[in-house]
């Protein structure tokens, strides 16, 4: 297996040993500032228990069916230990996090276990089907929207945890082609460093990356952070084979087929409710040979949105936009500044910039290009430099831009080092077209400040866009506030709520990248529409009938 489970935390993001690495004098200056955003005293959260102090149910998986299962994936493919019960027990999310902490595990996988083929899979789902166990495939466990929390039905006996990750082969790499095909739970870092021996890649950056695995980005619909230039898994994917209790579900691998509706956009965000995906066969692209982030300067939101607009709707092809807002522009600031430095360039930049007229609305936007022709690269670059100055922007080079590759990875471990200090962040994203980017975001921010205050006393919210398209781009939110302890998971839930509403209501998808997992399931039907849903169901019921594959999650 390429990823090693017991080297990730089990009540927090990615590996251990790393951490939000701030000194002492910025973790001081952080608190200080919070305090003064937030204007409360910050109360840090008790300590997280250790896994013993986790309440885990007895396994009710009988001896019979147990032996069944070490018959299909061997004796050390079928596990009960308390680690791996508890480390598949739930994902990422805030909620899971609050939970996890306090060892409170409202359903946990009764068995875990580890196919080592699609033979074993497929036995594994008949086995599971004649038992009435509910089957949740699992790989790199990075869920933040609830979407791999076993939640059996009443009818389910017990639940299985699937865990895909000793599928990882690499199975055939076709460069004359420009084909790729893998096993479904190879992560990141081991796809990646497959396709660069052979001097390809996927260019398929989430911020997950590194320990999330193909057929979670595939049953997610991901999106990566580069995927301006290559695509995001949608685009990537070209065929696909998935074991659902029926039987394989498979596409070819061939450029394009007009042979009927395309059943790889069926199992695209699928989210393991109609089966587990096994292998994939990716489009693949030359390894860059030149990489060159940057970042400009804008007076505000609505400057940056233009430059953004005018740049992909022209054509130009680029890795990466982000444009931050202003309030997300200033915490990144915050988070980078170390009062125990005599010189401070980023104090200092924003200093120089506020006497050129950059207020605290201005916004900033990180864009890349990468490639193997260093002319093309610079040719963009210019191109899009051009495109901004000519909308008010400041070029700011390209120091921003390698903090941001070095960094790009780290964001998420943030995240626990708020939570020790009784600070919560979650995100919210979504899609909209150009012509309601601006409005959207107005719409959405105001919804979640007035949440903020309600269920809060208060707290920040940020936005930034990304992964542009001809007709629009993604709007990803954020939000900080001091947690109630006594009530953290209600608040959440309250503060999750209306700011999903606003989504809906500003006409934006329920998510871009994220999914639907349990979290966004209430809201399905207002994206779908009842014939849309019954339509999903009846694809579900096909596949399977006994409504063994992920309960609870999608639909």
């Amino acid at each position: 297996m390429t990823l090693v489970r017991s080297e990730l935390r089990w009540n927090g993001w990615g590996f251990l040993g790393r951490s939000a690495a701030f000194t002492r004098t910025q973790e001081q200056g952080i608190l200080r500032e919070l305090e003064r955003r937030l204007g409360c005293a910050l109360e840090p959260l008790p300590a997280p228990v250790p896994i013993e102090a986790v309440k885990l149910p007895d396994s009710r998986i009988d001896e019979r069916t147990h032996a069944a299962l070490r018959s299909a994936c061997g004796d050390s493919g079928v596990r009960s230990g308390r680690f791996e019960r508890v480390s598949h027990a739930a994902g990422k999310s805030l909620p899971d996090l609050l939970r996890l902490r306090r060892g409170e595990i409202a359903h946990a996988p009764d068995l875990v276990v580890y196919p080592p083929d699609e033979g074993a899979v497929a036995a594994v789902l008949r086995i599971a089907a004649d038992a009435s166990l509910a089957v949740v495939p699992f790989g790199g466990g990075t869920s933040v929207v609830g979407g791999i929390e076993p939640r059996p039905a009443p009818q389910h006996t017990g639940v299985v945890s699937l865990d895909t990750t000793r599928l990882d082969a690499t199975i055939r790499i076709d460069a004359r082609s420009g084909l790729a095909t893998f096993g479904a739970g190879i992560d990141g870092p081991a796809l990646e460093a497959a396709l660069r021996e052979q001097g390809l890649t996927l260019g398929h950056f989430p911020q997950s990356f590194e320990h999330s695995t193909l057929g979670g980005w595939i049953a997610t619909r991901s999106a990566g952070q580069q995927s301006d230039g290559y695509g995001a898994i949608d685009r990537l994917l070209v065929a696909v084979r998935v074991v659902t209790p029926e039987g394989v579900l498979r596409t070819l691998d061939v450029p394009r087929s007009a042979a009927g509706p395309d059943l790889n956009q069926l199992i695209l965000g699928s989210e393991g409710t109609l089966g587990t995906i096994v292998e994939a066969t990716l489009r693949v692209a030359p390894a860059p040979t030149v990489q060159d982030d940057r970042a400009l300067f804008f007076h505000s939101f609505s400057d940056g949105v233009a430059a953004v607009r005018e740049a992909v709707r022209g054509g130009l092809r680029v890795g990466m936009l982000r444009l931050s807002d202003g309030a997300e522009t200033e915490l990144g600031e915050v988070l980078r500044r170390d009062p125990a430095r005599r010189f401070d360039p980023t104090r200092l930049g924003r200093r120089a910039l506020t006497r050129l007229g950059y207020g605290p609305e201005s916004a900033a936007l990180l864009y890349g290009a990468e490639g193997i022709d260093p002319a093309a690269v610079r040719a963009a670059l210019r191109r899009l430099r051009a495109i901004g100055r000519s909308h008010g922007g400041f070029p700011l080079g390209r120091s921003p831009g390698r903090r941001w590759r070095r960094d790009r990875f780290h964001t998420p471990y943030l995240r626990d080092w708020f939570l020790d200090r009784g600070v919560a962040v979650d995100t919210l994203e979504t899609a909209v077209c150009w012509g309601r980017v601006e409005t959207a975001r107005e719409a959405v921010v105001g919804a979640l400040r007035r949440a903020l205050d309600s269920h809060a006393g208060g707290g920040l919210v940020m936005a930034h866009l990304s992964h542009s398209y001809l007709d629009g781009a993604c709007l990803y939110f954020t939000v900080i506030y001091a947690l109630d302890p006594a009530n953290d998971v209600a608040q959440w839930s309250a503060i999750k709520r209306e700011g999903t509403d606003a989504i809906v209501a500003a006409g934006g998808t329920l998510s871009h990248h994220h999914g639907v997992g349990s979290d966004h399931a209430p809201w399905l039907a207002a994206e779908k529409g009842s014939l849309g849903l019954r339509s999903l169901r009846a694809v579900k019921s096909a596949v399977d009938p006994a409504g063994v594959m992920n309960p609870g999650v999608l639909l």
